[in-house]
């Protein structure tokens, strides 16, 4: 699936023989099996229905959210824990796998709440060290300069890239070890897609990275590492310069030249 020299890389994650289910019957993962790369950015990319952002959601068990949704197979962590395990707490894997949504989604508070919110939602009172935080959060999403007077305003006044990068530091604020990025700018406009790219880049050296992106251009642009998923199945996972020149399957090399898809 992949070659020698990324054995020597360090894994934050493993993807191992994973299926999934809607509503217990509809098979939308089918044995999945993928490294994720400790501060790397890993692309998913592939037809709309692939199953690329399903597999997104089980990382930070989002399909819980909904009843009858199955999981079969295991994402073991670095330290050795199942994050799909029953005694596991999604409460807590959401504070450790952190997601950004296709559509920026502040909620209806302050800038300042916003980011807070995780830190809140896991105890943290001291005014003093959430002001740290929120501020380390809003630094690390190349978005404090410019919102660093205005923290009391509603987060519904920024700018559609700004509301972006915002929902970004909030995923930010509780360090996770992975950050989930589902077609994170899809909704916005080329300069502000590109900030979003240039953030990515750059927060890479802090955190590992799984994005999900519709546009192969983009894959090519910020990933290290890209898996081509069709119908369910995981057709080829690779370095992503050898995805995009050299792919070791005829279905890949169709899709990232535009044949199909």
């Amino acid at each position: 699936m992949y070659n020698q020299n990324q054995t020597e890389l360090l894994k934050k994650a493993e993807v191992d023989k994973l299926d999934f289910f809607y509503d217990g019957t509809v098979h939308a993962l089918k044995k999945i099996n993928m490294p994720v790369f400790d501060r790397k950015v890993t692309a998913m990319i592939g037809p709309s229905g692939c199953g690329k952002t399903t597999l997104l959601r089980c990382f930070n068990r989002m399909h819980d959210l909904y009843p009858g949704n199955r999981y079969e197979g295991d994402i073991w962590t670095d330290q050795g824990i199942n994050l799909l395990g029953r005694k596991v707490d999604p409460i807590e894997v959401r504070m450790r796998v952190s997601m950004v949504f296709q559509k920026p989604n502040p909620f209806p508070k302050s800038i300042f709440e916003n980011v807070a919110y995780g830190l809140r939602v896991r105890g943290e009172k001291n005014r003093a060290v959430l002001e740290q935080k929120v501020e380390e959060a809003l630094q690390n999403a190349a978005l404090w300069k410019e919102v660093k007077d205005r923290l009391n305003d509603l987060a519904s006044n920024l700018s559609g890239g700004q509301q972006q990068r915002l929902c970004i530091a909030r995923a930010l604020a509780t360090t996770p070890e992975i950050l989930l990025l589902d077609e994170p700018t899809s909704a916005l406009d080329p300069i502000a897609t590109a900030s979003i790219e240039e953030l990515i880049g750059d927060l890479k050296e802090r955190v590992t990275i799984l994005i999900v992106t519709h546009s192969m251009q983009q894959a090519a642009r910020v990933s290290d590492f890209t898996a081509f998923m069709y119908m369910g199945e995981m057709v080829e996972f690779n370095e992503t310069s050898q995805i995009f020149t050299q792919p070791a399957q005829q279905q890949t090399a169709d899709y990232v030249s535009g044949r199909f898809g």
